[in-house]
């Protein structure tokens, strides 16, 4: 009995990863984690765990595999003959990060860094800096986040404020949960004590 709840709380052990990743891109993730309120930590897991099983993701990637992988239930092949990875690596001054992984989550991981002969640590580093700019990932982040901390009735003005924005700015650009939010905190983070009430003081402005 014993030995089974020691093999099961070694089966169940967080596996620390912590990657050497751009200074821009550590920044760009701090901002994430303080936009909603989440501990750095667990927003690299998210990330990473998203980006994983992307689609999107993974075909962005799989032109470095160089070994053949199954990854949610996906077969993506590899050739030996494939570039490496390691050239895409961004230079400039870098800086650690730390998180901690699932059991379950580091496999795939660990199944990434063998597609693309890299260890792992370089696999969550290079997986960090695909899935951040997966726009899609980011805005449903965010997205995600305010259902959670905004009324429904808040919710619909953010709506309908982003679709006001994005049918009459001239920049041909489309204005998302994530940037809107990110404005929101800039302009109304003096004086107050979090999110939510940033954006009610921002939407009472607009009215």
């Amino acid at each position: 009995m014993l030995k089974d709840k020691l093999r099961s709380t070694r089966s169940d052990k967080k596996r620390d990863v912590r990657p050497t990743i751009p200074v821009t891109l550590k920044e760009c993730i701090y901002r994430i984690s303080y936009i909603t309120n989440t501990p750095v930590k667990d927003v690299c897991v998210d990330i990473c765990e998203a980006g994983v099983v992307s689609k999107k993701v993974m075909e962005h990637m799989s032109v470095y595999f160089r070994r053949q992988i199954w990854l949610d239930q996906t077969l993506y092949r590899g050739d030996l003959a494939n570039a490496s990875i390691k050239c895409e690596i961004p230079a400039g001054q870098k800086e650690r990060i730390t998180m901690r992984f699932s059991q379950r989550s580091f496999e795939n991981i660990r199944t990434l860094g063998y597609a693309l002969d890299v260890t792992p640590t370089t696999a969550v580093a290079l997986l960090l800096d695909a899935s951040v700019k997966n726009s899609d990932f980011i805005n449903e982040y965010v997205r995600i986040f305010l259902s959670k901390h905004v009324d429904e009735g808040r919710m619909r003005e953010l709506k309908q404020v982003m679709t006001f924005i994005n049918k009459n700015n001239p920049y041909e650009e489309q204005i998302s949960w994530s940037a809107i939010t990110s404005f929101i905190v800039d302009e109304m983070k003096t004086g107050t004590s979090n999110l939510s009430q940033s954006i009610n003081g921002w939407l009472d402005k607009l009215k």
